[in-house]
């Protein structure tokens, strides 16, 4: 059952990434709206997530947050690193492909532990099954429309993006099917949602939004951050 439903997840995912591709003209709108979309993920369902199944505090801190800010610094090395090794190679001032691709795998990851919560979730109960699908599933959309945003932002040809399309479209099956064979404790999920929450936010924060707003308009493309935001509040909203 919850392999048939991933199929739903893997719809949604291709359908967020074809939007993202359609609209190629309105650039500076698809980031606005992207970077809400992260952000609203991020705030509303990933730390919410992260603090609900976190175990134990670390010297008074959830472990959760700790490794939310872990994932923000991580993501802000790994850029750095990137674009240091470019600048090396006489590229200066150019976007680095490797770091889209190294997001974009990220999303990838993401939705392959999608799959794997949802076919926990059916472990333990229809219901509960049925709820975590409807999340899954409706911010899939979101994942995808990431996905690809994310890869051709950084310079990447369209077949490279692509590629980590269909891939982020793939995973939240192959996670469903995994836990056939195993089951993924709590803690170790909350902090996983916590890690990759950070990092997304350093994304939204240092990347996406700033490139958004870098010679258009503001108001525009504020009012596409906030419907993103709305939206995945909505998604949440409509889940819970």
């Amino acid at each position: 059952m919850a392999v048939f439903v991933a199929l739903g997840a893997f719809l949604m995912t291709l359908a967020g990434g074809w939007v993202a591709q359609r609209v190629t003209d309105r650039r500076h709108l698809v980031l606005g709206f992207a970077g809400g979309l992260m952000l609203g993920v991020v705030g509303l369902d990933l730390l919410p997530e992260a603090m609900e199944a976190s175990g134990t505090p670390v010297f008074g801190v959830p472990a959760a947050l700790l490794l939310f800010v872990g994932g923000f610094l991580v993501a802000h090395l790994v850029e750095g690193l990137l674009a240091v090794r470019q600048v090396a190679h006489g590229a200066s001032g150019e976007r680095v492909p490797q770091v889209g691709l190294t997001a974009a795998a990220a999303m990838v990851g993401h939705s392959l532990m999608d799959g794997i919560a949802l076919g926990a979730a059916f472990q333990v109960s229809g219901a509960m099954g049925v709820a975590v699908a409807l999340a899954v599933i409706s911010h899939d959309f979101a994942d995808g429309f990431n996905t690809y945003t994310l890869t051709s932002l950084y310079g990447n040809a369209r077949r490279k993006a692509l590629l980590m399309l269909f891939a982020a479209a793939l995973a939240p099956v192959v996670g469903a099917a995994t836990t056939l064979l195993f089951t993924l404790p709590e803690e170790l999920l909350g902090g996983y949602l916590g890690f990759f929450g950070g990092a997304l936010l350093y994304l939204a924060a240092a990347e996406i939004l700033p490139e958004a707003h870098h010679t258009h308009p503001a108001r525009s493309i504020l009012l596409c951050t906030i419907g993103g935001v709305g939206f995945i509040w909505l998604v949440v909203g409509i889940a819970e």
